[in-house]
């Protein structure tokens, strides 16, 4: 009877003392589980930004063979000159002078998905907000965390540029549409290209 007693006593500290160890790292084991959460969304976040194009437009030297890994997304000063006049691709880092400092996680996502900054006005070509629509929540969060955890680049880049004024610098010209290509205006119903031809 003694052996049995001694039997259950010790499984019964044996249970208390896993118990204590369970709860005892359980923190630890919630802090490790959301510390990896987060490293897979910040490495999600830079999948898709070099992915989806952000790199190309927003990283200086992209165009030239040569992205410069110390300016990443701080923007550039080649412009995209088109019928909407000139445009620049903003700095992207959370400079809060120049990049996105200030902005909001959900003001980024917003802007994502919609093409309205946080002071209402749109994102100009030739930014393809349309296509970032569709992103899934998870990857529109990954995105800004991303976005938000880059070092800082204080740059600024050069204002939009209105039609018919003069441009100094590099640009990208993207042409007037002939008739194929001209966004469709509401004529009529099944009509809308230049000239007022219907379109499939």
């Amino acid at each position: 009877m003694r052996a049995v007693r001694w039997f259950v006593l010790s499984a019964s500290l044996a249970a208390v003392a896993a118990a204590f160890v369970t709860v005892s790292c359980a923190p630890h084991a919630r802090r490790a589980s959301a510390s990896s959460t987060t490293a897979d969304t910040l490495e999600r976040g830079k999948y898709l930004t070099t992915l989806m194009g952000c790199q190309d437009c927003h990283t200086p030297g992209t165009f030239y063979g040569a992205p410069d890994a110390d300016r990443q997304l701080s923007g550039s000063e080649v412009g995209w000159h088109g019928p909407w006049g000139v445009t620049y691709a903003r700095n992207l880092t959370p400079d809060r002078e120049t990049g996105l400092g200030n902005w909001t996680r959900e003001q980024i996502v917003t802007a994502l998905r919609t093409g309205q900054r946080p002071d209402g006005s749109p994102l100009l070509p030739p930014m393809p907000w349309p296509n970032y629509a569709g992103l899934t929540d998870a990857d529109a969060q990954a995105i800004a965390a991303y976005l938000q955890s880059l070092p800082a680049v204080a740059h600024r880049v050069p204002d939009k540029i209105a039609t018919g004024q003069p441009v100094t610098g590099p640009v990208i010209s993207i042409p007037p549409p002939g008739a194929w290509d001209a966004p469709r205006t509401a004529t009529a119903e099944g009509t809308g290209a230049a000239g007022g031809q219907a379109r499939p």
